[in-house]
């Protein structure tokens, strides 16, 4: 392998391993067959294809590889739900819709390193068994949809797509489908429902999963763009080598996009669990913007709950040991320690804050993003996101009451958990976290003439109750 140089003040910091971002921004770097094949490319799928299918699939079990779009689910086990004896048609779907705020990783994969994605894509569907995959991709992506068509050619014309792979039995096309941006299209049975042609109305789990009743009700395997290209690496390397990298449970490298009050906003590539959340934003990131002190951190794109800085947690770090009380600054940051204190990792994206920002302009500013982006097929999402943008509105404006703010908190817990997909807990999450890390900035922002709260013993036990229901084990911190 050439020595690699990058693009002056586009350099890793000391504290990253590049392993999915190798290639970006890279010096004397492009995005052509010719280029990929020069440094290895597509011998990981040679390599896959001398293996049988189940091999390469056990491969990325013993990996550890888990998702990279959000939810962190074992990408080895979710292969593996694929009915046995299936005599239906497999399909694979890469979902580049990228569609969280705070997000932007991807978009770079398929802009400046597309065969990575592909070889990585050819690999799974020789694993699963999938003959035809498309790669989603959003209406905001345009140059990205091109450069992905011109690489789909490029690979099949030298014989690694389409028609005897390599000179094997095995045959597969790529095709790629344009979405319309809707953040609904991001939630793998919305893509499905939208790839069908039909309004992006996610289907109900069970029975639909899609790895058992997908595209065309067929079993189907959908994938994150980075999840998809770390497949590529595991073969290369092997899922026993690929998992000594990261912490236990918690393995492999994943990109961090790192965006808001910091003096160095942008994407850094990181072991999973070998950083804490103190060394991405001081020493990576370069700390806060001059005369400023961090005030909160949203972990995992907007969808994830707020993290206060000056909280402290009791939790199980690494994961498996005994409890111990850790500061914001020293969380790792990894897919279980993050779950722990009352947040996620989600899909990477890291929004940063400091002490100029009033929490009622954030809240509004996320709430107005999902009350636009509810699909409307749930009752509880479709009016109850608007009801929280509105209430904020009028918080924003000077004009709420303190009461206002317990009908926020209760429309959000109301939504919580009652909704087909996950878009319910993307939309009230955010509040609920909000409230509660925040109550009392919030309340000073409403109108003073309020009068005092009056709750009835019911309505203040349901309170009570749905909170202690959500509260994760462990944490210290009210969530």
């Amino acid at each position: 392998m050439p020595k690699v140089t990058y693009i002056e003040g586009k350099e890793p910091h000391e504290l990253e391993r590049r392993l999915i971002f190798r290639n970006i921004d890279r010096k004397g770097w492009n995005a052509s067959l010719k280029k990929y094949v020069s440094e290895g490319g597509y011998e990981s799928l040679e390599k896959s294809l001398r293996m049988e299918p189940g091999e390469v699939t056990q491969e990325v079990k013993e990996s550890g590889l888990r998702g990279r779009g959000g939810a962190g689910f074992p990408t080895g086990v979710k292969w593996g739900f694929i009915p046995p004896g299936n005599k239906k048609p497999v399909y694979l779907i890469c979902n580049c819709d990228e569609s969280e705020p705070g997000t932007f990783k991807d978009r770079y994969i398929v802009h400046q390193d597309p065969h990575q994605l592909i070889e990585g894509m050819v690999i799974s569907c020789f694993a699963v068994g999938a003959k035809l995959a498309y790669i989603y991709i959003r209406e905001e992506f345009p140059e990205a949809a091109e450069i992905v068509e011109k690489a789909i050619k490029e690979a099949k014309k030298a014989g690694f797509l389409g028609k005897n792979i390599c000179g094997t039995d095995f045959s597969c096309e790529f095709y790629v489908h344009r979405g319309a941006g809707a953040y609904i299209c991001g939630e793998e049975t919305g893509l499905i429902e939208s790839l069908e042609g039909k309004r992006p109305y996610p289907r109900i789990k069970p029975p639909y999963f899609p790895a058992a009743m997908g595209l065309y009700m067929c079993p189907t395997i959908v994938n994150n763009v980075e999840t998809l290209c770390h497949v590529k690496h595991i073969i290369e390397m092997g899922g026993k080598a690929y998992a000594d990298i990261g912490t236990q449970r918690n393995t492999g490298t994943r990109i961090l996009c790192v965006s808001g009050d910091v003096k160095k906003p942008g994407y850094y590539e990181i072991e999973v669990g070998k950083m804490t959340m103190g060394e991405l934003l001081y020493d990576v990131c370069g700390g806060p913007l001059e005369g400023r002190t961090f005030k909160a951190v949203i972990p995992g794109g907007s969808s994830a709950k707020i993290l206060r800085c000056s909280d402290t947690y009791n939790v199980s770090s690494p994961p498996g040991s005994d409890k111990r009380e850790i500061t914001f600054d020293d969380i790792p940051l990894d897919f279980d320690t993050m779950a722990a204190c009352g947040s996620m990792a989600g899909s990477g994206g890291v929004i940063v804050m400091d002490d100029s920002r009033r929490m009622s302009w954030v809240l509004n500013n996320i709430n107005e993003f999902y009350a636009h982006e509810s699909c409307g097929q749930c009752t509880p999402c479709r009016e109850g996101s608007t009801w929280m943008k509105k209430i904020t509105d009028r918080l924003v404006e000077g004009k709420a009451t303190p009461a206002d703010l317990d009908t926020l908190e209760s429309v959000a817990y109301q939504i919580d958990g009652r909704t087909i997909c996950a878009f319910g807990e993307a939309c009230s999450w955010p509040v609920e976290g909000m409230i509660d890390k925040f109550r009392d900035e919030l309340v000073a922002e409403t109108a003073k003439d309020d009068v005092a709260i009056n709750r009835n013993p019911e309505q203040e036990a349901q309170r009570r109750y749905l909170k202690e229901a959500r509260a994760p084990a462990g944490s210290s911190a009210r969530i």
